[in-house]
C-alpha cells in the first residue's frame, strides 16, 4: 500500500510541477495580466471573423424583378405596375416572378396588365433596401430566388476552410508552438478577407471565405490556450471566461453598427480584416508556452520563459522547485504524443467523443440562433444586438458560478434549457414573443458553448492540447456547415429551424454528463495524466488502483 501511494505521489508531483511553479512566480501577476489585455483585439477578431459573413452576405426581404421598360419610372410605381400579388403566405408581393406583358402597353394606361401570366426574373432584381439599407453581396450579384442558395453554400465553405485550418493550426501549435499558429492563421484570415474583396462572382467568393475560415477559430484560441497555461488554477475560469465575455462579447455589438456606419460590404471586410495584422506583433510581444517547451524537450528556453515572468511579475522562483522541473522534464519523453496516442487510449478516446458531440451541438445551435436573426420579425440589426448583448451577462455569470457548479452542470443545464425554449419558441408568432425566447435561448447556450470550451481545454494533455482542440472545434465546423441549410429549412415550415435546434440540444445534453469534471483540477501533462483524470473524476468513474509492475513498464516507454 505504501508503494502504491508513494507511486500515486509521484504521478500527481509529475503532472503538478508546473502548477507549483506558477504559485511561486504568481498566478495571476503582471505578466498574466498583460497577456490578458492582449487577447483584446484577438477577441475583436473572432468576433469579426466568424459574423461578418452576415453583413456581407445579408438578404434584403424586399426585392422584385427588374423590368428596363419601366426603369424611368418612380420605384415604387415601377413595382406596382409589374409585380403579380404574393404566392407565399408572409409575403408582400412575388419576389420572383414579373408579367409576363407588353411594357409599352402597360406605360400607355399606367396600369397593372390584365393578364395573369407570370415569369421568373429576366433582367435581375430591385432591392428596397428598407431593412439592410445598403447593398451586400446579395443583392449586387443577385443571390436570391432560384439563386438563393448562394449565400448559405458560400458560409458552408467558410465552415469547411474552418475545418481544414483547424486541423492545421492544431497540428502547427503542437508541433512548432502556440505562437507560429496564432500568426499564421490571422496572416491568412487577413489575405481571404481582403481578397474578398475583388471577387466577382460565387466561386472566387467562396473560395476567398474559405481562407477566411482557415482562420476561425485559431485567430483566437492559440491565444486562449496560450494563456490559459500560464494562469494558476484560481483564476484559469475567470480568464478563459471573461476574455470571451469582454473582447467576443464586445466585438459582436460594435459589428452591426460598424456595418451600418459603413454602409458599404466592401468596405466593411477591409475594415474587419486589417486588424488581423496586429498578430505580427506577437512574436516580440507574447512568450511561448513553456508546458509546450517542457513536453518538447526545449527545456532551456522554457526556463528562459519563466525567468522573464519572474523578472515582470517581481517574484522569485526557488531553485529546488526550478531543478525539479528541469530534472522531471529531462525524464519526461520530449514527447511524440498526438492524436493517434488519445484515441488509442479508451478513456480518452470516451471523453473526446462525447466531449465533440457536445460541442457539435453548442456550435449548430449558437450558429442557428445567431442565423435567424434575420427571420424572427423584428429588425435584423437590433434583433442581433439584442442577441449579443447577452454574451457579456451570460458569460459572466459563468465565470462567477463555473468554479463553484462545475463544467458538467454548467454545459449541460443550460443547453437542455435552451432546448425547451427553442422547442417553445417554434411555436409561437414571431415578432416579440419569439424573439424574447431566442434571446433566453442565447443566453442559455452562450453559458453552455463558453464552459466547453473551457472544459475541453482542460480535459486534454498538454502534448495535444493545441491539436486536440482544434479537432474538437473542426467538429464544431462540421456542424455549423449545416446550420444555414436548418434555417433554410423554414421555407419548409417556419418552426422547423427551431423544433431542429430544440431536439439537438435535448439529445446532446445527454452525452455530456458522462464526462469528467476538471473543476480545480490541474490540466493534465501527459496521456497518463489524461487517463487517471478521466477514470476518476468521471460521473461513474472510481480512483484507479495503481498496478506497480505496470506502471513502472508504462514509465520506462515514457523514459525511452
Amino acid at each position: 500500500m505504501e508503494v502504491k501511494e508513494e507511486l500515486n505521489k509521484k504521478k500527481e508531483d509529475d503532472g503538478d510541477i508546473l502548477e507549483t511553479i506558477l504559485s511561486h512566480v504568481g498566478e495571476m501577476g503582471r505578466y498574466q495580466k498583460w497577456l490578458f489585455v492582449g487577447m483584446m483585439p484577438f477577441g475583436f477578431i473572432f468576433a469579426f471573423v466568424y459574423f461578418v459573413q452576415m453583413f456581407i452576405a445579408a438578404t434584403p426581404q424586399r426585392h422584385w424583378c427588374t423590368v428596363p421598360e419601366l426603369h424611368h419610372l418612380h420605384w415604387e410605381l415601377r413595382r406596382n405596375l409589374s409585380v403579380p400579388p404574393a404566392t407565399a403566405v408572409g409575403d408582400p408581393w412575388d419576389k420572383c416572378s414579373t408579367f409576363n406583358a407588353n411594357w409599352s402597353e402597360v406605360l400607355e394606361t399606367m396600369a397593372p396588365p390584365l393578364t395573369n401570366t407570370t415569369v421568373p426574373c429576366q433582367n435581375g432584381w430591385e432591392f428596397e433596401l428598407s431593412d439592410i439599407p445598403y447593398h451586400t453581396v446579395v443583392s449586387e450579384r443577385g443571390w436570391v430566388c432560384e439563386n438563393a442558395g448562394f449565400a448559405p453554400i458560400a458560409q458552408s465553405v467558410f465552415f469547411a476552410g474552418s475545418f481544414v485550418g483547424g486541423l492545421f493550426f492544431g497540428w502547427l501549435a503542437d508541433t512548432f508552438g502556440r505562437v507560429p499558429a496564432l500568426v499564421g492563421s490571422n496572416l491568412i484570415g487577413c489575405v481571404g478577407g481582403l481578397a474578398s474583396i475583388f471577387t466577382t462572382g460565387l466561386l472566387d467568393f467562396a473560395f476567398c471565405r474559405f481562407l477566411v475560415g482557415m482562420a476561425y477559430d485559431s485567430c483566437f484560441m492559440m491565444m486562449y490556450i496560450l494563456v490559459l497555461e500560464y494562469v494558476g488554477p484560481k483564476h484559469r475560469t475567470w480568464v478563459a471566461n471573461m476574455s470571451i465575455a469582454l473582447f467576443f462579447g464586445s466585438g459582436c455589438l460594435v459589428l452591426p453598427w460598424l456595418a451600418l456606419w459603413i454602409g458599404d460590404w466592401r468596405q466593411l471586410v477591409l475594415a474587419t480584416s486589417l486588424p488581423m495584422l496586429v498578430a505580427l506583433a506577437a512574436p516580440f510581444l507574447v512568450p511561448e508556452s513553456a508546458r509546450w517547451l517542457s513536453s518538447r524537450g526545449r527545456i532551456n528556453r522554457a526556463v528562459e520563459v519563466l525567468k522573464r515572468f519572474e523578472k515582470v511579475n517581481d517574484t522569485k522562483i526557488p531553485q529546488d522547485v526550478l531543478d525539479e522541473f528541469i530534472v522531471s522534464s529531462r525524464q519526461m519523453r520530449q514527447t511524440n504524443e498526438s492524436l493517434a496516442s488519445v484515441f488509442r487510449s479508451p478513456p480518452l478516446r470516451n471523453a473526446m467523443i462525447f466531449m465533440i458531440i457536445v460541442y457539435m451541438a453548442c456550435a449548430v445551435i449558437f450558429d442557428g440562433l445567431v442565423r435567424m436573426s434575420e427571420g424572427l420579425g423584428l429588425d435584423f440589426f437590433i434583433t442581433f444586438t439584442l442577441t449579443s448583448a447577452t454574451e457579456i451577462p451570460s458569460v459572466t455569470l459563468l465565470a462567477l458560478v463555473l468554479d463553484r457548479w462545475g463544467r458538467r452542470m454548467l454545459t449541460c443545464g443550460p443547453m437542455a434549457i435552451a432546448g425547451i425554449l427553442s422547442l417553445i419558441a417554434a411555436f409561437v408568432p414571431k415578432g416579440i414573443p419569439q424573439v424574447s425566447l431566442a434571446i433566453m435561448a442565447r443566453f442559455c447556450i452562450n453559458m453552455s458553448y463558453n464552459a466547453a470550451i473551457q472544459w475541453s481545454t482542460e480535459l486534454l494533455p498538454t502534448g495535444v492540447r493545441a491539436s486536440g482542440t482544434s479537432l474538437i472545434h473542426v467538429s464544431g465546423y462540421i456542424a455549423t456547415v449545416v446550420s444555414p441549410f436548418i434555417v433554410y429549412s423554414e421555407r419548409l415550415w417556419s418552426s422547423l429551424p427551431l423544433l431542429l435546434l430544440g431536439l439537438i440540444a435535448m439529445v446532446a445534453g445527454t452525452f455530456g454528463v458522462l464526462l469528467p469534471e476538471t473543476k480545480g483540477r490541474p490540466m493534465p501533462q501527459s496521456i497518463a495524466d489524461g487517463e487517471r483524470l478521466v477514470r476518476e473524476h468521471s460521473l461513474c468513474g472510481k480512483p484507479e488502483e495503481v498496478d506497480v509492475e505496470d506502471w513502472s513498464d508504462k514509465e520506462k516507454s515514457r523514459i525511452t
